[in-house]
């Protein structure tokens, strides 16, 4: 118990910023990496999906790191050059590093450390998110389990990364191989991406990272990687690890797809929808697309015309106007017209709404 109270302290001390006013952006709502497993002295970029926060394509995004170590230590009211971001799209931002260079910490001691914890913050860090942990995959045990492949995840999705481990010790002819690549396609051979030795992109694109010890690696996307037409559905990826020159190779290995389900249309509500003057009219939006996390409203009624905004994440975002302090002492109403679009400009409603007539 006292080692516990100890950690939730030294947790509070490690955290700046208590002593200033902050502004919650909200939360990460998920971290993915690229290659999905690596080592830690392996160069790898990490994605974060910050849709659900208030951070925009236009802000500096910084990294506040304090484990395994503190790189940026001092300077969370002026953050480093190095430690920014950068934006990809849709609300995702992605830093790259390879972990033992950017901490200053061997393997062993990253390893040993309580994982990777961290904010993200703005420059000055008068703005910042909820405390997230970077979740790291140890694939050690692929070097001793005899297996041929190993894949993460076992059940790989079109839209998603995928590493594929491949000891080459359990296949004769591959030791002392100058290199060795990935002859694939997709649904069993339909749509092809084939090793072509004679061509140094097709060569480059293939190639398995070396491991070491006779044990290599392949990370793709496969939309990305195979080219496919939107709307393609993956079913299995078929391949053959090939050494160069096509002396040897692993004979015919397949991975099934794991299912890709599409996410819920969005949907977007007034509630109640039959109104007065005399109502809070709230508004609600559903299974919002990546990178919406605003409703940015406005309301005509008459001469009057209200503005404003809520914020939320993809789940939901919901907020409601107080139309009887707004529109208190306006006359004769029989309607009001509601425009809401959401932080990328696009129009959600444009409606013309009735008002009831209540008796005085």
């Amino acid at each position: 118990m006292k080692k516990i109270i100890y950690t939730i302290i030294l947790a509070i001390f490690m955290i700046p910023n208590l002593v200033q006013s902050q502004d919650a952006a909200g939360s990460i709502t998920s971290v993915s990496s690229y290659p999905v497993v690596y080592k830690y002295d392996e160069q790898v970029t990490w994605y974060f999906d910050l849709s659900a926060t208030t951070f925009t394509p236009e802000e500096a995004v910084y990294l506040w790191i304090w484990s395994p170590s503190e790189p940026d230590a001092g300077n969370w009211e002026h953050s480093s050059d190095f430690a920014k971001l950068k934006y990809v799209k849709d609300g995702i931002w992605s830093f790259t590093l390879t972990p033992t260079v950017y901490f200053s910490k061997t393997p062993a001691e990253i390893a040993a450390s309580a994982g990777f914890w961290l904010r993200l913050k703005n420059f000055n860090g008068s703005k910042q998110t909820e405390v997230y942990n970077i979740a790291y995959t140890d694939f050690s045990s692929f070097y001793t389990s005899n297996e041929l492949i190993r894949s993460y995840p076992a059940k790989p999705t079109i839209d998603k990364p995928v590493s594929i481990l491949f000891n080459s010790n359990l296949k004769d002819g591959f030791k002392g191989v100058p290199s060795v690549h990935f002859h694939s396609g997709l649904n069993n051979w339909a749509v092809l991406q084939e090793y072509q030795a004679w061509l140094p992109d097709v060569s480059e694109k293939t190639k398995l990272k070396d491991l070491g010890n006779g044990f290599y690696r392949m990370d793709l996307i496969p939309q990305e990687y195979y080219n496919t037409e939107p709307g393609f559905v993956m079913e299995n990826i078929t391949f053959l690890m090939v050494a160069k020159d096509w002396t040897t190779n692993s004979g015919d290995l397949i991975l099934y797809a794991g299912e890709f389900v599409p996410p819920p249309p969005p949907s977007f509500s007034f509630f109640p929808l039959q109104i007065s003057q005399r109502d809070f009219l709230v508004m609600s939006r559903k299974n919002n697309e990546s990178g919406v996390n605003k409703l940015i409203y406005n309301i005509t009624a008459g001469s009057k015309v209200i503005k404003g905004e809520f914020s939320g994440s993809t789940a939901e975002i919901k907020g409601f106007v107080n139309l009887v302090s707004e529109l208190d002492g306006i006359q004769g109403l029989t309607e009001i017209h509601v425009l809401v679009k959401d932080n990328k400009d696009k129009t959600i409603s444009d409606t013309t709404m009735p008002l009831k007539i209540l008796d005085k």
